[in-house]
């Protein structure tokens, strides 16, 4: 008699955890170390094989055919496999959400949460790729050599400043979307909600001056973005004050910064440049004192995104500001980039184009603003990621812009 095979996903999640000392599983303490066992995603056909002529189409001697078809006319790759609809998810593990430098095997329950926000929310595949190494060109080797499988990448939890130079090095290496969510996710999804805030208070994007705090991924991309959205005016503060052209310490990427930022100067601490600003934007961390909160504009926005505490809490934001949004999804108007990267990725993926421009982010942030239409009011200046709208509206406009800026190739 043949031996049962058991599917260890169908089995039990009360089992043993591995664990020495526990006496009881993980799983019977909190439901999310149940939910996680055995992992959160598979692999699974879209073709049967149930017999012996469905064997030899999916398997040899079928893929033979489709093999030297692709050999002679490579671009056929997109329509005979399944490079155009799948993404590379790339972490290194050492900047994973607010937990820092865990390494990659501690990674992966979050690679494979962002996997199934992809197909969720984009219906795009994703595939978790968690790297046993730091160094950026070992990894944007490692990267380049896998990408032959892939439509997209999409990198992920690598920290600053190490993540721009990957980006960049892959981007120009390879012919296909090479996207940072942690800048450009959040760049697109903050520009959206900023210009619904600006809206509902009868002002442009161009008639705001906004402070953020952090220098790191997110921060950089999203002064980038805002100052291509025409903002009137942005300056940027690390942990040692406001970035600027006077700083003898700045690294070179903070140099680039102080390049197209802070207009007006501004030189000091953080709470110095909040003084009479109209938007204040945190993806940092720490705790913004109240009194700073305080000096900014009249009918100012505060738009407070570290998780799981905000820089400037909820219930202390609004004594002073007309919109408050943060990164969690317990208070109105959620920053999270799961409004971006599904929509992105399946645009470019559609068309087939070489790389995600920043027409293309732009057209993502334009897009996802419109969603909220009429509807909007100050607890309602971004969708909720579960509105049916977001993905749709933001696919079409990448798609759309992809081929206005020439990098579409279908």
């Amino acid at each position: 008699m043949a031996a049962e095979i058991v599917n260890p996903r169908s089995e039990s999640k009360t089992g043993d955890t591995g664990n020495e000392g526990s006496a009881e599983p993980l799983d019977s303490f909190d439901p999310a170390f149940a939910l996680h066992r055995g992992g959160k995603m598979a692999v699974q056909a879209t073709v049967p094989v149930r017999d012996k002529d469905d064997l030899s189409l999916a398997y040899t001697p079928g893929v033979a055919k489709v093999c030297s078809a692709i050999a002679e006319q490579p671009e056929l790759v997109h329509d005979y496999t399944w490079k155009s609809s799948v993404v590379a998810v790339v972490t290194d593990g050492t900047a994973v959400l607010g937990l820092g430098d865990i390494g990659p095997e501690a990674s992966l329950p979050v690679m494979e949460g962002k996997a199934i926000l992809f197909k969720q929310f984009g219906g795009v595949d994703a595939v978790p790729i968690a790297l046993n190494c730091t160094d950026v060109d070992e990894i944007v080797e490692t990267v380049v050599r896998l990408a032959p499988s892939f439509g997209g990448v999409n990198l992920e939890d690598i920290s600053a400043p190490r993540c721009f130079e990957i980006e960049r090095k892959l981007q120009e290496r390879l012919d296909i979307p090479v996207f940072h969510d942690d800048q450009h996710g959040t760049a697109v999804v903050t520009l959206a909600a900023l210009r619904n805030a600006a809206r509902l208070s009868g002002r442009a994007v161009g008639d705001l001056r906004a402070v953020i705090s952090g220098a790191g991924a997110a921060g950089v991309a999203i002064a980038k973005m805002l100052v291509e959205a025409g903002i009137g005016d942005v300056a940027v503060a690390d942990r040692k004050g406001v970035v600027s052209a006077d700083r003898d310490d700045l690294t070179p990427v903070k140099r680039d910064l102080a390049g197209f930022t802070n207009k007006a100067g501004i030189t000091g601490s953080l709470e110095t440049a909040l003084a009479g600003a109209d938007v204040f934007i945190g993806v940092s961390g720490g705790t913004v004192p109240e009194s700073a909160v305080a000096s900014m504009a009249e009918g100012a926005f505060v738009f407070a995104m570290a998780n799981p505490n905000p820089e400037v809490h909820p219930e202390v934001a609004h004594k002073y500001a007309a919109v408050v949004a943060t990164g969690r999804s317990d208070f109105p108007n959620q920053i999270n980039n799961v409004l971006a990267f599904p929509g992105i990725f399946a645009g470019a993926l559609q068309v087939r184009a070489s790389r995600i421009t920043e027409g293309m982010k732009l057209a993502a942030a334009e897009a996802l603003a419109a969603v909220v239409g009429d509807d909007l009011s100050a607890d309602y200046v971004i969708p909720s990621p579960f509105d049916e709208r977001v993905a749709p509206a933001v696919t079409a406009a990448v798609a759309a812009a992809a081929r206005a800026e020439g990098v579409a190739r279908r």
